[in-house]
């Protein structure tokens, strides 16, 4: 077998088999087939795209070439939940203790923040003495302890993914299904749950912009999922405008708790008890998605989702204090309002660019190894559709370093559009996927 014959194989359009996908994964992440031919398989695939099977033995192939966790010393069904990327998107830091407030083990690996986007385990290092550092032993540990982990994601998980995605970046072939689908799904299929949820946003906030792709790509990962026998669901959610009011790491954290005290109702709180509800009921803890809504709102009012939060922070040597005194949490010096310069409403949110926004401000990053600022960000006052009057308060910025804020809120203002007429209302949820088909929730197909 020949590297060049499988590149011509895909550039002419046809499936690859599994031998062959695995002889090109093996070879490439052991050095025997160099960067230019993996670019050209890439591009091939980019070009011809891949069919679901070819996706599936793309993504097991991508699994076996590093370590894969080992979660059977967990009792009951692991359920992982994992999010496309978004802006004000905390939902694992609520969704999580719900879950396992319900008695379904927890054990999720996240990544960092890395250009708009937030990471979760940026969010949780705002939390006092929080470690995200923990080794495979002390992950099932704490699972084993509590019910719920959030940890790193191991160096020697998918080493196939990191060397594939660093070329796609420089070869112009990230935008591809298949390539897309096989990247979220190796890392979770990897990391050892039973059952997984994909949070797939759409919008302009997140990586595909339109409805139409994001179910697509939902689809693409539940396929996957299925095929290689992990109970799977996906929900399309929305992304054109921040999911909650707070942009930034502590600010998040703060957010998230007061959540779940049951202080704070709207779109972030639906959505988490949304994608509580399918973890709930794709790990068989309940008989349809009305239930497991029903176990989510019960572990929110009777405060055992926070109380299993509390459990996960003191387990992982974090300051559990945070939950009732969220001064504890970084702060910034200086908090300083943006305001609206003209009556109207609120038409339109660019999300991308309020993360970037609050990513200038030191709440991101835009390489891996930039350090980020925990206590700053951005607290919307305003969303999509409300009535403004020129003076009203947009937003309050938490700023640490002053000569960053005028650019900040500059690229703000400029994402924040004001009209005339009020806009129509979009859904926060478009639909859930799963192996029996779509479920529309809040959207009607034209």
């Amino acid at each position: 077998m020949r590297a060049v014959d499988i590149i011509i194989k895909k550039r002419n359009g046809y499936a690859l088999s599994r031998e062959e996908i695995e002889f090109f994964i093996n070879g490439y992440v052991s050095g025997a087939i160099p960067d230019y031919q993996a670019s050209a398989l890439l591009m091939a695939i980019f070009l011809k795209g891949m069919d679901s099977r070819e996706t599936a033995d793309l993504t097991l192939a991508m699994v076996n070439s590093g370590e894969r966790v080992d979660l059977s010393a967990i009792k009951g069904i692991k359920v992982d939940k994992h999010s496309t990327g978004g802006v004000g998107d905390t939902t694992t830091l609520i969704v999580a203790p719900l879950v396992a407030a319900c008695n379904v083990p927890v054990a999720k690996m996240s990544g960092r923040g890395l250009g708009h986007t937030g990471g979760t385990l940026d969010k949780l290092e705002s939390i006092p003495g929080f470690r995200v550092e923990l080794d495979r032993d002390e992950f099932i540990a704490a699972v084993q302890a509590v019910g719920l982990a959030v940890i790193s994601q191991s160096k020697g998980l998918v080493p196939a993914d990191k060397m594939l995605y660093a070329l796609r970046d420089v070869t112009g072939t990230v935008p591809s299904m298949p390539l897309i689908a096989s990247s979220i799904m190796s890392k979770k299929i990897a990391s050892g749950a039973d059952a997984i949820v994909l949070d797939v946003k759409t919008g302009s906030g997140a990586f595909m912009s339109t409805v139409e792709e994001s179910f697509d790509l939902a689809r693409e990962m539940v396929n996957i999922g299925e095929r290689l026998g992990i109970r799977t669901t996906a929900l399309v959610t929305d992304m054109d405008q921040p999911l909650g009011m707070a942009v930034g790491n502590a600010l998040e954290v703060k957010e998230a708790i007061e959540v779940l005290r049951g202080e704070i109702t709207g779109p972030l709180a639906d959505v988490s008890l949304t994608l509580a509800a399918y973890m709930l009921l794709t790990a068989g803890a309940c008989r349809d998605v009305e239930e497991g809504r029903s176990m989510a709102e019960d572990s929110l009012t009777s405060g055992r989702g926070l109380e299993k939060l509390g459990d996960m922070i003191r387990q992982q040597g974090g300051d559990p204090r945070v939950l009732e005194d969220t001064s504890l949490l970084p702060g910034a010096r200086t908090v300083i309002p943006v305001k609206a310069g003209q009556d109207g409403y609120i038409s339109s949110m660019d999300t991308e660019k309020i993360g970037i926004s609050s990513l200038i401000l030191g709440a991101g990053r835009t390489k891996k190894e930039d350090p980020i600022d925990p206590g700053v960000g951005l607290v919307m006052r305003k969303r999509v559709g409300d009535r403004v009057s020129k003076g009203d308060i947009l937003a309050d910025f938490y700023v640490n370093n002053e000569e960053a804020f005028p650019e900040a809120a500059d690229i703000f203002r400029a994402a924040v559009r004001i009209e005339a007429e009020k806009p129509g209302s979009r859904p926060l949820i478009f639909g859930a996927v799963t192996r029996d088909g779509i479920r529309h929730l809040g959207f009607k197909p034209e």
